[in-house]
């Protein structure tokens, strides 16, 4: 038995990220191990505000940054899925070693997420694990995204990390560019493994769902789109006509760096359960999202995935290549067509593939813990 700290990005209302944390440290602790997740709870540079806030205003026309306490307000119904079935370590504001020391942690795992982005990782060193550099640890990458298939470190950046991350035991990507990324730049050997949501089946979430009694929804046309457009709704109106299916939206009515503290009330994410929920009684689904499209695929939903380049494009590249379902991807109104929505999917043959994966990844973990 070992004790564990997995780092990956902060804890807050993605349900990707809460369920992707909470399927690492499930299968963690099935293998008999004592497991933490990092509860990071940095206090952002005014520099990193700025940008942020910058990008806000591109991407949303919005001019609006939460509050720690609004931020919790928000967070208010994804919070007490983390404190039930999360186990983090106490707040941690700095990472470095003191913080750590009083756990006596033998391994630390980095992953999964997009933890090595560097827009999404500020203090990108830190999950290349520059706070254990000395230590008696054993360092592993577990399906860690660069979330891109372009290198956005800086140049200092690339001599930092590369330096950190030749003194991992093991090194997993969630992403097959990912694999060149680490040789090319990082000068590293790295493996393509799945997402962390996937190491867990069906049953394992409708347990949760059944756990909190989450109630279900009549609609029946999962609808989980992270960045809205009007070429998106229009796809979603023609995908719920075509179909004769009402949009199951498990999302906030409103988004609060466009609208403020005004309107915070309907910016309030829904519980975790109810966003898996509504892939449980989906008759179909419509994503943008990485994580929208993994649970498609782990409820054996028909689906239809949109692209978002602003979030990157090599996630779901990746996946869907390596479930062959390509054809279940859509840039336009125009591909929208009966034939493509009606499409039968071949689930038994992606399960067929899926258990394989599950079983490559589990012997990485079992043998990278153990070297």
């Amino acid at each position: 038995m070992m004790r564990i700290c997995i780092l990956t990005q902060p804890l807050h209302t993605n349900y990707g990220g809460l369920l992707q944390a909470y399927a690492l440290q499930t299968v963690l602790k099935r293998m008999g191990h004592e497991v933490w997740t990092e509860d990071r709870k940095w206090k952002r540079p005014l520099i990193v505000k700025v940008k942020q806030l910058i990008a806000r205003l591109i991407k949303y026309k919005g001019l609006y940054y939460p509050t720690d306490k609004q931020e919790q307000s928000i967070a208010q119904k994804t919070i007490p899925f983390i404190r039930k079935y999360i186990t983090t370590t106490e707040p941690i504001s700095s990472n470095t070693k003191e913080e750590f020391h009083k756990y006596h942690f033998d391994a630390y795992i980095v992953g999964s997420d997009q933890v090595w982005r560097p827009i999404y990782s500020y203090c990108l060193s830190n999950y290349f694990l520059d706070f254990a550099v000395g230590q008696c640890v054993k360092r592993i990458a577990y399906a860690a995204s660069f979330g891109t298939s372009d290198w956005e470190f800086s140049r200092k950046q690339t001599r930092r990390c590369a330096a950190l991350a030749k003194q991992f035991d093991a090194i997993s990507v969630r992403e097959d560019c990912g694999v060149a990324l680490c040789k090319k730049y990082l000068g590293v050997d790295a493996v393509h493994l799945l997402d962390p949501t996937m190491l867990l089946n069906k049953e394992d979430y409708i347990y949760l769902v059944e756990q909190e009694q989450t109630s279900a929804s009549g609609n029946k046309l999962m609808t989980y789109v992270l960045d809205q457009s009007e070429k998106k709704q229009a796809i979603v109106r023609k995908v719920s006509q075509t179909l004769g299916l009402s949009p199951n939206v498990v999302m906030p009515e409103m988004n609060f760096s466009q609208v403020g503290k005004k309107y915070i009330n309907q910016c309030v994410f829904p519980p975790v359960t109810d966003w898996l929920r509504g892939f449980m009684d989906a008759e179909y689904v419509i994503t943008d999202s990485f994580h929208g499209t993994v649970f498609s695929i782990l409820f054996n939903k028909p689906f239809v995935v949109m692209a978002n380049r602003e979030r990157g494009m090599a996630r779901l590249t990746s996946l869907l290549k390596k479930f062959k379902l390509e054809e279940r991807w859509v840039h336009s109104l125009e591909d929208v067509t009966d034939k493509m929505l009606y499409a039968p999917v071949d689930f038994a043959k992606v399960n067929q593939m899926l258990d394989i994966e599950r079983e490559k990844a589990k012997i990485f973990l079992m043998e990278s813990l153990n070297i």
